[in-house]
């Protein structure tokens, strides 16, 4: 059969690969051990000679390997481990390929979880580096010798801007960085990062692809595109193995097997039935953002709006080039802050809640919540002020959403 289609492979995907008993999805394997007929086979798969095996569910079982051959076949890679959650997921990446005296050059517009890890790095001898990605002449300017990384996110959380990926993915190249992009807000529903020459790709799996507010977990997946066999920072251990597959290796090795950031058995198979329909949730929570936006753009009470959908934004034009869609996150701000409660409180169908792409819209005030802790010099340099809130649409009928946010900002003059 010829290529399938984005849905069609995900929702065939574990029935064609071959389960159980004929069942349709791949089944909850709850067992911590694995045994085995002969020593010989456990002996080559701790030694990584026997492909395929499990010993210990630590560093994965039956049910999480199907979820990873799902995201990697999203993602159009070479291979992905899962992570309990998606900060596992980033922070096993930076632990296990950067070494203290390495540079990380990273954009200055991160979740604010990313942020605080930053200064983690730094602690233990790692340097820092943020800047304004979306402009290629300032990451060309701060990359140094010793830099090794390039982190940027597809679209900033939560002032929605847009790296110059084509270019950083330009400027990895030339220097034999490793690109690694988080793919968490457009998901590979809206884009795939390994077009623009990301090295790995990070998704927090508890958000897009999940997608119910029911699942924590977290991904990383290799493009097949980066040299390992050059980059300094591999174990001997793992040099044995093919130059595609070190890196991931020592991120499996390192991430799940000493530093223990296991994603469970039940909850990858809750993740798996989430992306079985996340194309039709990202089209679904798109277009209500879209509309939102627009709303809140055309209103009295409104500001500023932050959504790359928008042909205000800065980086809409990157946005249409690259992205199948705008996704499902905007910001706005009040043009009276003071009223900025009122309004939230008023509101019956948005959640008052932390978290992403939910099927139900969420809303929170950005600056005393999930930022709070950066500090205000952090936020102004994020582009954060006092007033932001950030929004999730969910898949509710529009009609609803607009009609609640005009009731609700009738409160905001």
């Amino acid at each position: 059969m010829d290529k399938q289609g984005f849905t069609t492979g995900i929702v065939h995907g574990d029935r064609i690969a071959g389960s159980e008993h004929g069942g349709v999805r791949q089944p909850i394997h709850t067992s911590v051990q694995y045994g085995f007929e002969r020593v010989e086979d456990l002996i080559g798969v701790f030694q990584g000679t026997k492909k395929g095996g499990f010993n210990y569910a630590r560093q994965g079982t039956p049910t999480t390997a199907a979820l990873e051959r799902k995201i990697t076949s999203l993602e159009e890679g070479v291979g992905t481990v899962c992570f309990s959650t998606g900060m596992a997921a980033i922070t096993a990446t930076f632990l296990t390929l950067l070494r203290a005296g390495d540079h990380l050059l990273a954009s200055r517009y991160v979740f604010g979880n990313t942020n605080s890890l930053f200064g983690t790095l730094r602690t233990l001898g790692v340097e820092v580096t943020t800047v304004d990605a979306c402009t290629i002449d300032e990451v060309r300017a701060a990359v140094r010798p010793n830099t090794r990384m390039v982190f940027v996110e597809t679209i900033a959380n939560p002032g929605t801007q847009i790296p110059d990926l084509e270019g950083i993915g330009a400027l990895c190249r030339e220097h034999g960085l490793a690109y690694v992009v988080d793919n968490t807000i457009t998901s590979p529903a809206l884009f795939k990062p390994k077009a623009v020459g990301a090295s790995l790709v990070v998704n927090s799996l508890t958000k897009t692809i999940a997608g119910h507010g029911a699942a924590l977990g977290g991904a990383v997946t290799d493009t097949g595109l980066f040299d390992w066999s050059a980059y300094p920072n591999i174990a001997d251990d793992y040099r044995r193995s093919a130059a595609r597959e070190q890196g991931l290796l020592q991120i499996r090795k390192k991430g799940l097997r000493d530093m223990g950031g296991s994603l469970s058995s039940e909850q990858a198979h809750s993740i798996a039935l989430g992306a079985e329909t996340l194309a039709l949730r990202v089209k679904q929570s798109s277009d209500n953002a879209l509309a939102l936006a627009k709303f809140l753009e055309g209103h009295a009470a409104i500001g500023k709006v932050f959504y790359p959908g928008l042909r205000s934004h800065p980086q809409y034009e990157i946005a249409q080039k690259l992205f199948k869609g705008a996704s499902w996150l905007l910001s706005f701000e009040l043009l009276n802050a003071e009223r900025m409660i009122d309004v939230v409180n008023a509101l019956q169908l948005p959640i008052k809640a932390t978290g992403l792409a939910d099927t139900r819209t969420l809303i929170i005030p950005v600056a005393p919540t999930i930022f709070f802790e950066a500090g205000a010099e952090t936020r102004k340099a994020m582009g954060i002020s006092d007033g932001m809130l950030r929004l999730s649409a969910g898949i509710e009928d529009i009609d609803d959403l607009l009609a609640d946010f005009a009731q609700a900002l009738k409160l905001a003059a």
